[in-house]
Parts: structure tokens; sequence; C-alpha cells
């Protein structure tokens, strides 16, 4: 299996196979393919197993992509971002927010992983369920806006505001911490807590969280009371589009 990244905001991977490989990605995610390659639209291992990557913010079947002759699929995401390429070894895991996988190689394993902190499920951004993918084999994350990926010593911390955690390894834990300061809480915008991330171990943080955009894009919509005016027409549109946006995030989560 060979790949390549295009594209800058809105990339897409190509994936080139020889006949008999197979990578599987969630629904919507294919954009082109060649001829001669079989698709075949399943749970991924049956009803419990498509319930539990369901709860994890995945889709409940998966689309297997086998080449019959050698050939190349591609994927794209959804929203602008940015394509990280893991090559895990057998039994290497990594822990994701729910919308982050895309596809890969068949051997990799996807499944639900569990906040093991009350607070940090509640208050942290992430909620309860994550996803975690385990090797082997080459996976395709897709994170959104641009990546910054850190390195924690053990015992280092650095707190991230919600919706910035990408991808971590498990060796990262992740609890909260309210803002200090009273005007901090009330004016700063942060709200109240912040997710601490506590090393040893690798993060990947993204910079556009993709509710931040949907909630950027309402406040400027025709009609809202924050903006400059427009018509009942003007709000009827900029609902639709808003609704289109929230929609898609509700359905790959």
């Amino acid at each position: 299996m060979k790949y390549e990244i295009s594209g800058s905001t809105m990339q897409t991977v190509s994936i080139d196979l020889e006949a008999g490989e197979t990578v599987f990605s969630q629904t919507h995610a294919m954009a082109w393919m060649t001829d001669g390659m079989a698709m075949n639209t399943n749970t991924g291992g049956g009803l419990f197993a498509g319930l539990k990557r369901a709860m994890g913010g995945g889709s409940f079947f998966v689309t297997q992509y086998t080449a019959e002759r050698r050939g190349q699929v591609a994927f794209a995401p959804r929203f602008p971002g940015t394509i990280v390429p893991m090559r895990l070894a057998a039994g290497q895991s990594l822990i994701c927010r729910k919308e982050t996988f895309l596809c890969a190689e068949q051997s990799v394993t996807l499944e639900i992983a569990l906040q093991q902190r009350l607070g940090a499920g509640f208050f942290a951004g992430e909620g309860f369920i994550l996803q975690r993918v385990t090797g082997p084999g080459t996976v395709f994350l897709d994170l959104s806006g641009e990546v910054i990926e850190k390195e924690l010593a053990p015992g280092e911390r650095l707190l991230v505001h919600a919706g910035h955690i990408g991808i971590q390894e498990p060796t990262v834990s992740t609890d909260i911490q309210m803002v200090r300061g009273f005007r901090n809480v009330l004016f700063g915008g942060e709200g109240l807590f912040l997710a601490t991330l506590t090393g040893p171990g690798r993060i990947w943080l993204q910079s556009m969280p993709i509710l931040n955009l949907a909630e950027e894009i309402a406040r400027h919509m025709p009609g809202n009371d924050s903006g400059r005016g427009g018509g009942a027409m003007g709000a009827g549109v900029g609902g639709a589009v808003l609704g289109g946006i929230l929609g898609s995030i509700l359905s790959s989560e």
C-alpha cells in the first residue's frame, strides 16, 4: 500500500492498493476510486461492533475497499483540516476525538475508549466516549485546521481549551482545572474549566474545532441579534446553512 496526501485546507488522501489489499472507512468518506475496486459495506464485526463504533462517534456501518487488481481509492474529510497518517505497531494505540477517524488498513482496529475521570468527561470538552485505534497498520486521522504536535515529559502538564485536543497517546492522562480569577471566568471567554493533559506522551492539537467554526458562522448570520441587519429571507438562508453544518457535525458524532 502506498498513499499520497494532497491539498492544503481541503486535503484528500489517495491510496494505491495492490490486488487483494483492503482498506476500510466510515460511511460518506470515499471521494473517488478506480475501476476494479470492490466495495463491501457491513457492521465491521457484527451488531455489537457497530453499536460500539456508533457510541464512539463513528458510523454504525463501515465500508471496505478491496482491490481486485492494482487500483486507487481516495478519501476526503467533510471539513477543512489536516489528514494525519499514523503507522501503528502491533498493539500500539492512539486515543482520538469522536470525529477523527477517516480510514485505515484492514488490520487496524477501531473501537471506543472511555474517559477514566468523571470530571474530564463532563467538562473537558471531549465527552465520556472517545475513539481508540490500534495497530498493526496505517491509519489516517482527520484533525480540524492546522495540527500542532507536542511531546509531554513525565508529570508535565498542558492546559488546553475544550475542543483543541485531537489525538493523544494512552499514556497521557486528561483531567480538568477550573479557570482562576472571577473576571477571567465571567469575561475571559474561555469557560469555567480547561482540560489538563499530563505526560508522558505525545499529543496532537487542532487549531480550529468544528463547533467553534459553527458558532462563529452563526454569529455572523443575517437575522442574528448580534449581526448587522438582514431580513426574513436572509435569516432563512442562514438558518439552512447553519442547520446543514450542525447536522453534519451531529451525524458524525
